[in-house]
């Protein structure tokens, strides 16, 4: 799974927590522990599929859009990490003379494919209140 996944999953719990108040990307790249640029890079995904609006200049920042704490951490997955499970390199070939070789990627492509799917199954289970549920029954810590 790659980090553009969780560092969304962390930065919309987080607006979640700060309802009536907007964090710049320098905020919320303190509570991640990565560098603002990442922040900007995920939130501005976020904001082009209507997760979070922004508004520019002194006070600026991020602010979670309405119904945002309906999205499932599916919804998430399939626009940031989709396709992560399945290494990019594969052994075997086509052109190899050896039966495992000619057939393996075929196979473990079908094998990646039912892990994810099983993967966004599991995920569609998952709110982003229900995240932020997790963390207010975890116990609270001051926010950024």
């Amino acid at each position: 799974m790659n980090s553009e996944f969780n560092i969304a999953v962390h930065c919309l719990t987080l607006l979640s927590l700060k309802e009536d108040h907007m964090a710049n990307s320098e905020e919320i790249a303190r509570s991640v522990c990565t560098h603002p640029a990442r922040i900007r890079k995920v939130l501005g995904l976020l904001r082009k599929h209507g997760y979070v609006a922004t508004k520019e200049g002194v006070g600026g920042g991020y602010l979670l859009n309405p119904g945002t704490e309906n999205a499932t951490l599916g919804d998430l997955y399939r626009l940031l990490a989709q396709g992560s499970l399945k290494p990019s390199w594969c052994s075997g070939g086509d052109e190899l003379p050896c039966e495992v070789a000619a057939n393996i990627k075929g196979i473990m492509d079908q094998i990646y494919s039912g892990g994810e799917s099983a993967l966004e199954r599991y995920l569609d289970g998952i709110t982003m209140a229900d995240v932020k549920r997790q963390i207010e029954e975890a116990g609270t810590t001051d926010l950024v």
